[in-house]
């Protein structure tokens, strides 16, 4: 039976990672996947994790199994931190998932079982593995504009447009909260609130992308869109992940947070995402989880915590301005000044899919074929050369 299976391409991101590995020269430069480094290169554990271990380490006293929806404690925590106090918490169905992918697939699971005809619109451009998440539930997706011609700004105009024309009532939009993937470019206060409105008018049900928590401007700044939608939706969903901000990477930590019209539709809503998980996974797996409630339980770890998120935070704001500054050195004739207005690990170099080839062919400098670089894989010791390098690409030098 095997022998009709087709190859499958290998995954747009995660395979020029597999590519990456395999390169045996040295001096290579990887920007791919959404990954934290510090200046050395390195993805370090947090400090605070590295405490919080130590204490369930000691106390740990079971490694059976958790409930279906994970960590009572954690799913509190977790929904305390995304939403603070803009709801009741009797109006949250939350369970833990594995990693922030593990929420949209729960999500997904839920909506095509709820709601089998209602389609999910994403933006364009949006993480590719988005499309890939909600076909394999049964939804159709559709897209809606978001990057403007220039590459460098949201078209608003033409998102809302699209939005007011094509969506239907019981359609899904897929929005992230902050820090957009792949362009950086997130929305305006302004901007949130029309969006808000128009899908609460439409009877459009947002589901937030809720990644880059606190990789923004703050913890609390980075809720603005969370906010408007609040402001408009009795009901939305929200899709966390811990990878990033407590750079849990490889322990798959994430939430699935239903925000519901009251108690009651909260626990039926509870019953039916639970049931979609037991289908799936069954229960989520508990150090992850459990690291996470330890820290934020703890006042002090929590703004211990907080402090290493700002660190990590600036550092990717200090190195966009080097980036700016080193192609400025370099003599780039294009302007990447607009980066600096941009949020998150990633943003559009502008290059095209020609020049990002001829980068990972001849200078061992990998980045996504649309052109998307992970800025914090820039380092002190490598921005030189991936200035001229990317110079070297754009204006054609060999």
């Amino acid at each position: 039976m095997f022998e009709i299976v087709a190859a499958a391409p290998p995954d747009p991101i995660l395979g020029l990672g597999d590519a990456f590995q395999k390169d045996p020269r040295p001096g290579k430069i990887n920007l791919t996947i959404g990954v934290y480094r510090d200046d050395a290169g390195r993805t370090p554990i947090l400090k605070t994790v590295k405490q919080a271990e130590a204490r369930l380490l000691a106390d740990e006293a079971t490694k059976g199994y958790l409930g279906i929806d994970g960590l009572a404690e954690f799913n509190r925590l977790a929904s305390e931190l995304t939403m603070g106090s803009l709801v009741p918490t009797e109006r949250i169905a939350a369970a833990q998932t594995p990693g922030g992918t593990g929420a949209l697939k729960v999500a997904a699971d839920f909506i095509y079982k709820s709601f089998p005809q209602a389609r999910v619109w994403c933006s364009n451009p949006t993480w590719p593995n988005h499309f890939s998440v909600f076909e394999v539930s049964g939804l159709e997706t559709k897209v809606y504009p978001y990057l403007a011609a220039d590459k460098r700004s949201l078209d608003s105009g033409a998102l809302i447009e699209t939005l007011e024309k094509e969506a239907r009532a019981g359609d899904v939009i897929c929005l992230h909260a902050c820090c957009h993937n792949p362009t950086g470019i997130d929305p305006t206060l302004e901007q949130w609130s029309d969006l808000a409105e128009l899908t609460a008018q439409r009877g459009v049900l947002p589901l937030v992308d809720f990644a880059y928590h606190g990789f923004g401007d703050g913890l609390e700044e980075d809720r603005v869109g969370i906010k408007a939608i609040a402001g408009q939706h009795e009901e939305f969903l929200v899709c966390g992940s811990y990878s990033k901000n407590f750079g849990l990477y490889s322990e798959r930590v994430g939430a699935l947070l239903a925000i519901c019209p009251n108690a009651d539709t909260s626990s039926k809503v509870a019953s039916s995402i639970k049931q979609s998980i037991r289908a799936n996974y069954s229960n989520p797996p508990r150090h992850g989880g459990a690291i996470v409630a330890t820290i934020l339980g703890d006042s002090q770890l929590k703004n211990q915590w907080m402090a290493e998120l700002a660190e990590m935070r600036e550092r990717i704001q200090a190195v966009r301005k080097q980036f700016v500054d080193g192609m400025r050195a370099v003599g780039c004739n294009i302007d990447y000044s607009f980066l600096l207005d941009q949020r998150g690990m990633f943003s559009y170099s502008g290059l095209t899919p020609l020049q990002v080839d001829w980068l990972q062919k001849e200078k061992a400098i990998y980045m996504v074929g649309s052109g998307r670089i992970n800025v914090a894989g820039i380092t002190s010791q490598n921005l030189e050369i991936l200035c001229k390098s990317i110079n070297d690409a754009l204006t054609g030098t060999r």
